[in-house]
């Protein structure tokens, strides 16, 4: 496997490298299928290739061909574009087999110019599969398997919930239960710390700095799944409970790129954002990306709008009609009251009592 990953980087360089060149010097545009059109030539003149599966390297190519588009697309749009960058060592750690050339039992893994390999299979697959990905991660072996399957839709339970972000708790609902942030890249920066000023003083190429570069990349492997752990028991348990969910339509991505990007990375609101209708799509639940101007100065109960009405970062006091709440709180209700479809929802949603804090997720 390691020796595929290096033969689908060379030519994934090497087919990078032949568009640069033809359009530098002759103005020439090679598409992916130019290039997967001369696979046969390079399997003749380079051996070792036919020991990879033919749909793997043709995913390959796929893969550069999607990274053109995307930078075309970019500069059409007026944004910064990237080129694609050509791939070093280490960073080319998957191969994909789209529709055939693999199988899979409960303890063995079948590939095509692989082999049989054992494997820890973590649940059960179902429905019908679809592609199976093999990645190296921190020198550990890992294959996803996509499947198609058809929806569960979960009984409905009558309940809307509007949810508001934020990084001092993760969640407020406008049922009134506050989700704690549990910071888990900021609970870890110490041994971050540590480890990355070790890596900075280990001899580049030598087998020390090898190994902890391989530490540090393991502690932040795990603050990653620590992170999406929480993220997919949140946003179940949202879907579980309500039949809508509405959200924020944030600019997670410019957000992440102010005074507050190490909590908006560490709280990871895009993730979210995306299991949530993931998981919505999959047990037919609704969720709504509401208009996020205005919310947190909002009144909940009489709709005035102004900025004093947020006295401060945690208080919601109108100005108009002197009610008072959490503001975030008040927020989440605000949120629920744009994705409600009538007027009369949005009464009902008004009537709600004062929420009681809980911490924790």
């Amino acid at each position: 496997m390691t020796e595929q990953l290096q033969l689908c980087r060379s030519l994934y360089n090497a087919a990078l490298q032949e568009r640069r060149d033809a359009y530098r010097k002759v103005g020439k545009t090679v598409t992916g299928y130019d290039q997967m059109k001369s696979l046969t030539e390079i399997k003749a003149a380079l051996p070792e290739y036919a020991g990879v599966y033919s749909q793997v390297l043709q995913d390959v190519l796929k893969r550069l061909d999607k990274a053109f588009k995307a930078f075309f697309r970019r500069v059409r749009a007026g944004q910064t574009p990237g080129y694609p960058r050509f791939k070093g060592a280490g960073w080319y750690d998957s191969i994909c087999y789209p529709q055939s050339g693999f199988s899979v039992s409960d303890k063995t893994a079948f590939f095509s110019k692989i082999g049989n390999i054992r494997i820890r299979l973590h649940r059960p697959l179902e429905g019908k599969l679809k592609t199976a990905t093999i990645t190296r991660d921190c020198g550990e072996w890992y294959v996803s398997y996509v499947c198609e399957v058809e929806s569960q839709p979960l009984p409905e339970t009558g309940s809307s919930v509007g949810v508001d972000v934020g990084t001092t708790w993760f969640c407020i609902t406008s049922d009134g239960e506050f989700v704690g942030n549990p910071r888990y890249f900021n609970s870890s920066m110490k041994a971050l710390r540590v480890g990355q000023r070790s890596l900075s003083r280990k001899k580049r190429g030598s087998n020390r700095r090898k190994k902890a570069k391989a530490a540090v990349a393991k502690l932040h492997r795990k603050v990653a799944r620590q992170r999406l752990d929480f993220h997919h028991k949140t946003a179940a348990k949202l879907i579980r409970e309500n039949d809508l969910v509405a959200h924020e339509d944030l600019n997670v991505s410019g957000m992440g790129k102010g005074n507050l990007a190490r909590s908006i990375h560490d709280v990871g609101w895009g993730q979210f954002f995306s299991l949530l209708s993931f998981k919505a799509a999959s047990a037919g639940r609704t969720v709504i990306a509401v208009d996020p101007r205005y919310t947190s100065q909002a009144c909940s109960k009489c709709g005035h709008t102004c900025r004093e009405n947020r006295v401060s970062r945690s208080r919601f006091v109108c100005q108009s009609c002197g009610h008072t709440a959490n503001a975030d709180w008040n927020a989440a209700l605000n949120i629920l009251a744009r994705a409600l479809p009538s007027v009369q929802n949005v009464e009902v949603m008004r009537g709600l009592r004062s929420p009681v804090l809980q911490g924790g997720a």
